[in-house]
């Protein structure tokens, strides 16, 4: 790229940022007028409109003579700056509200999350789309499994909500149900709730097949620096058989 295209790049860059920063004022506005503005032509603007609209923000704009530029009436959600983990946090906590079913909440929730998710940009909503598809939300823990129930520990789960996302895999201390103890080194592939339990369903690297782990009885867990790619669902499918879990 020469030096030339890359100022022209910056350039770009620069004004739909402050174009973007101009809609969020909500000042009465026309295309003609912020095209004489910034000092570009109005199919310029179009273009930069086009593109603001691709990253996620709900544009109106009237073509024609004098054509005025506005926010969608009702946006409101495309103000949030959401990173990848915040949006995919906010969507499975909606999710596990739905399974939850509250009758006074939950008649709501489904269009709010779709609504949600059309604000994405199209790259986050892409990434976001792949990871969720990997957590499932199951039914509530039965009355057996919640006697033995203790928090997880804040360290491991941090750990473990890092491999996941960065594909990374994960070396943790694992107590069984009898008590027994282990050091496990794994590919972290699924995320099961059955509130308030969280398992995770993942490749053992020792044992060479798939296993499953409760949260609260992981301890010490630490990332490792080296990524694996997502085996086949396959591998997995016999783990989910029977259990009625939805993703996020």
């Amino acid at each position: 790229m020469s030096s030339m295209d890359r100022r022209d790049t910056a350039s770009r860059l620069a004004r739909l940022d402050l174009l973007a920063s101009r809609l969020k004022a909500e000042e009465p506005m026309s295309v003609a007028g912020l095209a004489e503005e910034f000092g570009v032509s109005r199919r310029t603007l179009f273009r930069d409109i086009a593109l603001l609209r691709e990253r996620g923000l709900p544009i109106e704009a009237d073509r024609g003579r004098g054509g005025g530029i506005r926010l969608e009436r009702n946006w409101g959600i495309g103000r949030l700056k959401l990173s990848y983990r915040e949006a995919v946090e906010l969507l499975i906590s909606l999710a596990i509200a739905e399974q939850m079913e509250a009758p006074w909440i939950i008649a709501n929730l489904a269009p709010i999350r779709r609504k949600l998710a059309a604000s994405f940009s199209q790259t986050l909503r892409e990434r976001v789309d792949s990871l969720t598809r990997r957590i499932k939300i199951g039914p509530s823990a039965s009355p057996a499994v919640l006697q033995g129930f203790v928090q997880p520990d804040s360290k491991t789960g941090e750990a473990l909500c890092r491999a996941f996302l960065e594909l990374r895999l994960l070396r943790f201390s694992y107590t069984d149900g009898e008590g027994s103890r282990s050091r496990r080194q794994v590919e972290p592939h699924y995320l099961l709730l059955s509130y308030p339990v969280w398992y995770l369903v993942a490749w053992d690297h020792e044992r060479k097949a798939v296993r499953s782990f409760r949260l609260d009885r992981m301890h010490n867990g630490d990332i490792l620096s080296e990524e694996f790619k997502l085996r086949p669902f396959e591998y997995f499918a016999e783990v989910f058989a029977g259990v009625p879990a939805v993703s996020p």
